[in-house]
């Protein structure tokens, strides 16, 4: 499957490449055009869109992409229904919803500096939602959802 979104990734155009590579599909090409092609790339290229206004998956209300994709896909999987909160949290700015959701929004911010390059920028984080993931396993399996 192809899926496009806006470039310039920040931590819903990360993670939700990230969901999409790790549970829906992982050979998923990732294509980034500025926001005004979205919805045009996608037609052309029969891709699906994300993270975008007028997108086939962007934010509902308090949900963001990511929260989005996790129920329209039926995702229940307890550590990433964990890591939804952290990533919400981040990308919605409303930080108080999770103690670690400043620290991923820091982290994106960085991330973007040090990689401008949207498809490095998302090699090298995927690295950190691999690991935030573990961590969200090893939350649950303590009881700590």
């Amino acid at each position: 499957m192809k899926w496009v979104t806006r470039s310039h990734v920040h931590v819903d155009r990360v993670a939700c490449p990230w969901l999409i590579r790790r549970f829906l599909d992982s050979q998923a090409e990732l294509i980034f055009v500025p926001k005004s092609r979205v919805l045009e790339t996608a037609q052309r290229e029969g891709a699906i869109s994300y993270d975008s206004p007028g997108a086939a998956y962007d934010h509902d209300g308090d949900l963001c992409t990511f929260d989005v994709l996790i129920r329209e896909w039926g995702l229940t999987d307890a550590p990433l229904l964990r890591m939804a909160k952290i990533v919400n949290g981040a990308d919605t700015r409303r930080y108080d919803q999770d103690p670690i959701a400043r620290g991923l929004e820091a982290l994106a911010v960085g991330y973007a500096l040090r990689f401008p390059d949207d498809q490095k920028n998302l090699e090298m984080q995927f690295q950190l939602y691999d690991a935030l993931y573990a961590w969200c396993s090893l939350e649950v399996a303590k009881g700590n959802s």
